[in-house]
């Protein structure tokens, strides 16, 4: 079982990819939502993460993409 603050920088990890690339697979949206529910908790850091993942997905800062 992964510890909250390491499931948090894995996540923080992945969202940094997607922020640099500037798009983001359905793979690995589907990662990120895997990894922040793998402990069955998602503690303050993940849902802050989660939500500011969403707000680039919505502002178009981060564009979906089909898995490549």
């Amino acid at each position: 079982m992964q510890q909250s603050g390491e499931t948090g920088s894995k996540l923080a990890e992945l969202i940094k990819k997607a922020i640099h690339d500037g798009k983001l697979t359905n793979e690995e949206y589907d990662r990120i939502l895997m990894l922040a529910d793998a402990d069955a908790v998602i503690d303050p850091q993940e849902k802050r993460l989660l939500a500011q993942l969403q707000e680039m997905l919505a502002n178009k800062t981060i564009v979906r993409v089909a898995s490549e």
